[in-house]
């Protein structure tokens, strides 16, 4: 096995983490979304909810998969032809990221005063549903 063998596993192997990305953060999408509608918190948060975790799902994947294109291709024999492949598909991901940080947060990233990616969005919104069930399961004080 040679080093660019090597890499190229790396490479795959970080592309499955992107895509196992995605998909838990699909599956705790809709578990955070079906608490917050069991919690009577009603159609319209559990949407947001739904979406918010969703889509800062799909923002870890895709810095996850620009991160295996960029082991794959800095690791292979170098070519104009896999640089300006690599360029598109930075680009694309990074329009993708960009539109979905703006859906997500309402605002332009560079406009944002602190700076969050797509896991932090993740632990924000699980950290809001267990203070939601926290506060669904404490006693309420007459």
């Amino acid at each position: 096995m040679d080093f660019e063998d090597v890499f190229t596993a790396v490479a795959v192997a970080f592309e499955g983490l992107g895509a196992l990305a995605m998909i838990v953060g699909f599956v705790i999408a809709i578990v955070l979304g079906a608490r917050s509608l069991s919690r009577k918190e009603g159609g319209g948060e559990a949407f947001s909810v739904l979406r918010t975790t969703l889509g800062s799902a799909i923002l870890l994947g895709l810095e996850i998969l620009v991160a295996a294109d960029l082991i794959r291709t800095i690791t292979s024999k170098p070519s104009i032809e896999d640089a300006v492949i690599l360029g598109i598909i930075v680009v694309i991901r990074t329009v993708l990221s960009m539109s979905i940080q703006i859906e997500i947060e309402g605002t332009l990233p560079w406009r944002r005063a602190v700076l969050t990616n797509g896991g932090q969005l993740m632990r924000e919104a699980m950290a809001r549903d267990a203070a939601a069930a926290r506060s669904a399961h404490s006693p309420v004080e007459e």
